[in-house]
This record gives C-alpha cells, sequence and structure tokens, in this order.
C-alpha cells in the first residue's frame, strides 16, 4: 500500500481507488506531489515544477523567498518565506521554523495519538516522516496511515522538543495539502442550535475560505469537516476530497486560493484559541485528520467516511450490535414528572414493545427547571422516593432496560457542589463569570474535579443497573484562563469518557451537546451514536440528517420520533412519516405513549418490528442519497425541496430498504419518477408498492427507476424493503 521510490525520493500510499504522492526535493523540502485517482508507482518529479523559474534554491539562492511562496509544501511553516497560511508556528523569541526531512520509516499498523480518540485496527500501513527544525532543535513526526480496502489516508502528527529550551507551539495543524488546481467548488456544514448541519455549497474563490469554532466545543455552528469538489461533481460521479478532524475541540478548516491558482486545504486546532508549551524533552500529539478522495462523487466520499469510522474509530460492543429502540421521557414530561407518571409511561411503552425507557434531566438535586443543581448527582427523593431503585426496578420488571441523563462537565451556580467548591468551575480571578442556561463550565483540565463528578457518578451506576447514558453538556466555554486551557480542558474530557467506558464497557453511551454541538468523529471513539439535534421535527431532520451523513455515518445519529405539534417547529407530519425518517439513524420515541391515540398507538409495535428487521442495513450497509432536501438546484436552506429520498443497500447488494419522502404536495402532478443505485444490476429484486407485488432486474430500477405516485398531502412518505430472489 506504501511504496518508496528511492532514486525520485517520492513515497505514493495507494488505496483501492487513489494515490498520495510526496517527494523530498533538495535540501530536505517535503513537498506534496499528487492525490488524485489511482495511478502505477512512478517518477512524479514534473508535476512540482521544479524547472520552471524561480527554480529550486540549490539552483536559484537570490530567489529562496519566491521558491518558498509556491512550493506545495506538505507541511508548511511560518516565518521564512512562505506568505500562505502555515500549519505550524512555533515561538521562541521569533515565529520561524525551517522543517526539513531527516529520515522515514515503513511499517505495518498505525500510530496512536496519545490521550486522542483515533483510528485503529489491523491490515493498515503507516509511513513516518521525521522533520527537523535545527536552530530550535524541534522534531516533527508527521503520520501517514492507509488501511486495506479503504479510500482514506488518516493524518498526524506528533512533535518533540530535542533542544535546549522551551518553546511556545501557537499552532499545530493536523493536515496541510496543496492541490495543484483552483477549479473547485467547496462545501461546508452550517447551523445553530436545532438547525445543525446545514449544507452549503460555493465556488472558492483566491483569498481564504474558512470555517472554525472556537467554542470550546466542534459546535452547532459548524462541523468540522469539508469537501472540495469539482463544479460539475454529483452524488455518484465527479471528483471529491473529504476532510474532517477525529477532534471534539476548537478547529480550523480552510481552503486558501493562491497567486498561482493552487489550493491549500487544511484542517486542525484551531489556532488562535490555542498555545501549548513545549518543554524541553516532552512531546505533543496533535489530533489526527482523516482525508478522503472519491472518483464516485460526495456519495462515494461518504461511504468511505462511514465505513472507516464503523470498522476503525467506533469502539463499543455496539457498532455492529442490535441496538434497543428507546423512549425517553424529556419531551413527554421535561422537569414535571414524578415516580407515578414515569411509571405510566414505562407501562405503555412496554406493552407496545419498547425496549429501554431513558430518564431525561430533571431526576437530581432540586431540579425543577435548568436554573439549578448540575453537580448535585444525588436523585430528588421529592420526585424518586426511595430513589432510583423504585423506578428501576419497575422498569426490569417489565423486561425492559434503564438508561440516564448526566451532564457532567457543568455545575449550576444553585448547587451544593458550586457553594463547597466555587474554585471547580472555568473562570478567572477577578472577573465575573458569564452564566449561559444558568450554569458554568467544569474545570475539567483538574484531575480532583473529574474525580469528584465521577464519584458521584459511580455511586449511582453501582446501585442501579444503567445500561445507557446519555452524556450532555449545554453550554460554551467562556473567561478561560489561558489559550492553552482549551485544549487541556477537551483531554480532561476524554479521560473522563475513557474512564467511563472502560469501567462500564457494556453501558451504551449516546453523546449530546445541547442537541448536536458535538456531533464528530471525536466523540465516536467514545460514543457509538450522538444526539444529532434537538430538532426532532421529520422535516427539519431531513436536512440535518442529509448533512450529517455527509461524513458520519448514520448509526450514528440518535434520532427519535416525537409528537406533534413539533416541539420545535410546530409542524403536524404523519406518524408513518416521522418514524421513516427516524429509522435514517438509531431510531426511538420521545413522546408519552400513553397520550398517544389508538391509531398511532398501534403503529408502534409494527415500526419497532420494521426497524430491527432493517438495522444492520442501517449499522452496515452502504448509503446512497438519491434526493436532496436543500433543493434539486443545489445547496440553499432558503428553497424548499420537492422530495427526498435514500437508499441503503447490504454489502453483498443482495437486501435493501428505499425511503421516499414527499415534502410538498402538488396538485395534478404525475408520479415521480426515482433511479435507485447500489443494485447489482443483473440480479432481480423483489418488493411491494401500493399492494402490489413487483419483480425488477437491479438495471431496471437504477436506469427506469421506481414509479411513485403523487402522495395525498405534505411530508408523506413510502418505505420500501428490496430483496434479490
Amino acid at each position: 500500500m506504501i511504496t518508496y521510490l528511492e532514486n525520485e525520493r517520492q513515497f505514493q500510499l495507494d488505496t483501492p481507488h487513489a494515490s498520495y504522492v510526496l517527494t523530498v526535493a533538495e535540501e530536505g523540502y517535503l513537498l506534496h506531489t499528487y492525490w488524485g485517482k489511482r495511478i502505477a508507482p512512478q517518477d512524479l518529479t514534473d508535476l512540482l515544477r521544479l524547472s520552471d523559474p524561480p527554480f529550486v534554491p540549490a539552483k536559484n539562492e537570490r530567489e529562496r523567498a519566491s521558491f518558498l511562496d509556491c512550493a506545495p509544501f506538505e507541511y508548511p511553516c511560518a516565518g521564512i518565506g512562505d506568505y500562505r497560511e502555515p500549519a505550524i508556528v512555533l515561538e521562541d523569541g521569533a515565529f520561524a521554523c525551517d522543517l526539513r526531512y531527516v529520515s522515514h520509516r515503513i511499517y505495518n499498523g498505525k500510530y496512536a495519538p496519545r490521550c486522542l480518540p483515533h483510528t485503529w485496527g489491523n491490515g493498515c500501513e503507516t509511513l513516518e516522516i521525521l522533520m527537523r527544525d535545527e536552530p530550535t532543535g524541534l522534531e516533527v513526526k508527521l503520520h501517514y496511515t492507509v488501511f486495506e480496502g479503504i479510500d482514506a489516508v488518516i493524518r498526524s502528527v506528533s512533535l518533540e522538543n530535542c533542544g535546549s529550551r522551551d518553546l511556545m507551539l501557537r499552532r499545530v495543524l493536523s493536515a496541510s495539502v496543496d492541490l495543484d488546481d483552483d477549479r473547485f467548488e467547496m462545501i461546508t456544514l452550517y447551523g445553530s442550535w436545532a438547525r445543525e448541519r446545514q449544507a452549503e455549497r460555493l465556488p472558492i474563490r483566491h483569498g481564504k475560505q474558512r470555517i472554525d469554532s472556537t467554542r470550546g466545543e466542534s459546535s452547532h455552528q459548524y462541523s468540522p469537516f469539508f469537501a472540495l469538489v469539482r463544479p460539475e461533481t454529483t452524488e455518484e460521479s465527479g471528483e471529491a476530497y473529504g476532510f474532517t478532524l477525529i477532534y471534539s475541540g476548537n478547529f480550523t478548516a480552510q481552503a486558501e486560493l493562491t497567486q498561482f491558482c493552487q489550493t491549500r486545504a487544511q484542517i486542525g486546532i484551531e489556532a488562535g484559541s490555542f498555545a501549548h508549551c513545549l518543554s524541553t524533552e516532552s512531546e505533543f500529539d496533535a489530533p489526527e485528520a482523516v482525508l478522503v478522495y472519491s472518483g464516485d462523487g460526495l456519495g462515494g466520499m461518504s461511504r468511505t467516511f462511514h465505513r472507516l469510522f464503523t470498522d476503525h474509530l467506533i469502539r463499543s460492543k455496539y457498532r455492529y450490535a442490535e441496538r434497543p429502540v428507546l423512549i425517553n421521557n424529556w419531551e413527554a414530561t421535561y422537569f414535571d414528572f414524578d415516580l407515578e407518571k414515569l411509571k405510566t409511561i414505562a407501562d405503555e411503552a412496554s406493552r407496545l414493545g419498547i425496549e429501554l425507557f431513558v430518564l431525561d434531566d430533571g431526576w437530581f438535586g432540586r431540579r425543577d427547571s435548568d436554573n439549578c443543581s448540575l453537580g448535585d448527582w444525588v436523585p430528588d427523593q421529592r420526585k424518586l422516593p426511595g430513589g432510583l431503585k423504585p423506578l428501576t426496578d419497575h422498569i426490569t420488571g417489565k423486561g425492559m432496560r434503564f438508561g440516564l441523563w448526566f451532564e457532567p462537565e457543568m455545575i449550576s451556580p444553585d448547587s451544593d457542589l458550586f457553594r463547597a467548591h466555587p474554585d471547580y468551575a472555568v473562570g478567572i480571578e477577578g472577573r465575573p463569570r458569564t452564566q449561559s442556561r444558568a450554569q458554568y463550565v467544569l474545570n475539567y483540565a483538574r484531575r480532583d474535579v473529574r474525580d469528584a463528578v465521577w464519584a458521584q457518578m459511580k455511586e449511582i451506576l453501582d446501585t442501579v443497573p444503567v445500561s445507557y447514558i446519555k452524556w450532555d453538556m449545554n453550554r460554551q466555554l467562556t473567561e478561560v484562563p489561558s489559550p492553552a486551557f482549551y485544549h487541556a480542558y477537551m483531554l480532561g474530557v476524554y479521560q473522563m469518557l475513557e474512564r467511563l467506558v472502560t469501567e462500564y464497557p457494556d453501558i451504551l453511551l449516546e453523546s449530546c451537546s445541547g442537541g448536536g454541538a458535538r456531533f464528530d468523529p471525536g466523540m465516536l471513539y467514545y460514543s457509538p451514536q450522538i444526539w444529532s439535534s434537538d430538532n426532532t421535527d421529520a422535516k427539519e431532520r431531513l436536512r440535518i440528517q442529509y448533512g450529517a451523513s455527509l461524513f458520519m455515518p448514520p448509526s450514528a445519529v440518535g434520532s427519535h420520533v416525537s409528537v406533534c405539534p413539533n416541539h420545535a417547529t410546530g409542524r403536524v407530519t404523519p406518524f408513518e412519516t416521522r418514524a421513516n425518517v427516524a429509522m435514517f439513524g438509531t431510531f426511538g420515541y420521545e413522546l408519552n405513549v400513553a397520550q398517544l391515540s389508538d391509531d398511532e398507538k398501534a403503529h408502534i409495535p409494527e415500526q419497532i418490528a420494521r426497524w430491527h428487521s432493517i438495522s444492520r442495513l442501517i449499522r452496515e450497509g452502504r448509503l446512497y442519497r438519491l434526493g436532496n432536501p436543500f433543493a434539486p438546484t443545489g445547496f440553499a436552506a432558503q428553497q424548499n425541496a420537492d422530495y427526498d429520498a435514500w437508499i441503503f443497500v447490504s454489502a453483498d447488494q443482495s437486501d435493501a430498504v428505499f425511503t421516499y419522502v414527499q415534502i410538498t404536495a402538488e396538485a395534478n402532478m404525475k408520479s415521480r419518477r426515482i433511479r435507485l443505485a447500489g443494485l447489482l444490476p443483473d440480479a432481480v429484486y423483489a418488493y411491494e408498492l401500493g399492494g402490489k407485488a413487483y419483480q425488477k432486474t437491479g438495471a431496471y430500477l437504477m436506469q427506469c427507476g421506481v414509479m411513485l405516485p403523487n402522495l395525498w398531502g405534505d411530508m408523506t412518505s413510502v418505505q420500501l424493503r428490496l430483496r434479490t430472489l
């Protein structure tokens, strides 16, 4: 998978359909050479234009700065003549850094960044390149890993101070790629609370196009992902270059179109809110970045991310295992519940076949609203006499499992923990703290703070049978004591999560952050599913889930059927459509089942049975997006799309589930033809539509399509199961 051409000093990383090439030029400059459709190993030096003016410095020393300002550096430095965006900024009284090639090694296996989430597994090979800045003694190792059968390159960076004085790191990006082209459009995912991951596609222009987060989390506002695609790229054709970061804190992602019409693409920790003192003989690891090339459009890019993250990032026992259908009481009760109300919901849920009861916010301290008690993880005896045990005994006695909500990173000003330890909250001495949602953030950079929270959580987990945890985080960071704090805080969060999944490996963990503010690959390492948004409206979820699927596996998308009118939008949608849309992800319910109509209750057992019959396809199958909820003409949240559609296909292509949602009904319209994807052309597939049985070849279904009637009403839907004969 990795080849070294010694005469050319050229490295080539090959995946099934792509090649990534870099070259050591004269004087040890490491230059990006090629990334695209797979080619045979050969001399690619001509692509570097080293024979063009200003030539290499060895031939034209008087124009070294001109060379440095246009050469395609693999890991560009600041302060020496490259005026484009650097990947590393080093402060040692000045800002200059000049990394040169020293040595390399190629080995089976991969490097694991310390204390950070990372890809893992067998069947991989790694190229490690050692670079050095001689004046400071800084050594930088660039790690490149390829997994067998997956069109992705995993990059990471590790640094060691081998010099005689401390160094201040002000920027350490995880990946930088200089693409010798300017014909790109950039896809990003923007949003806000309840509007996460809205897809936007715009042509790149000269200068810098950047998204980032400085909020202490990957954020609702921007996801740590972007793609560079050709103007003609569609779902299943054309080139797409995808970038994401296995990290949950502050990030930056950027494309810079330069003076010579080259595109520098970068991703890593956001530099303005980062600093790290690298003392002598100490080391630092940056998060892993994942780079994906697809010649098969956005769909090919997404399916590569999905497979990599499912097979080589998620560690939970639930990675491939069947997950229980849950009911969460939040939208059913909010804070207004007692033991009897919860029992009533659990009784009806159990009767209908729901398998897991999740008790959300409001069970601890004196939590009658979101104004108090975070940090006091002791059951509220007013609501739950005798604590959690009477409730869990009742739930498990019904044959259901029990799940519990925590917000371990937060503390309320009105809490026993804050009154006893106000210093536990993040803050700056002499400056008032800023409240958000009437809460502060705990200083997870401190081990004693983490231990105090862990002791309370452990008491609960060792007392009652908790099978599922929803780990929430409902505000961003303010008043941090230094730029170094953001990364230290994130490492503390990861250490707590590692402690949880290590000591309680059988618990199904679902991450949450005010909805989908930390819906990122870093969380997937600990949590196989992530609550994707507090907005459970089916129409809004089409957009949110579409954006999520560009880089995250659908099995990670926490998605529930909720009540109508929807609590976020007031919209009314059919019960069946709410279920079909929720089956894009993990599937569950968030409502008071006891208050549903008899007709709605009658649908639930069938929905659960159908979900279990297709859930393996969602977890392990290949997703093909057949519609675009942002509009047929492109990405624009201001426009309305008529429909959305998708299909999950098993790895052997013998089984598939197709879902179609008519977003907007129109009068006097003909039936709609949807061409399927991912099927075996010569196989015959059987399915039912409108009470009629059909048998069609895969070629027919992909080229001619399925004819769907003009359904009655907005947000109506159809779901079909297709199996080969």
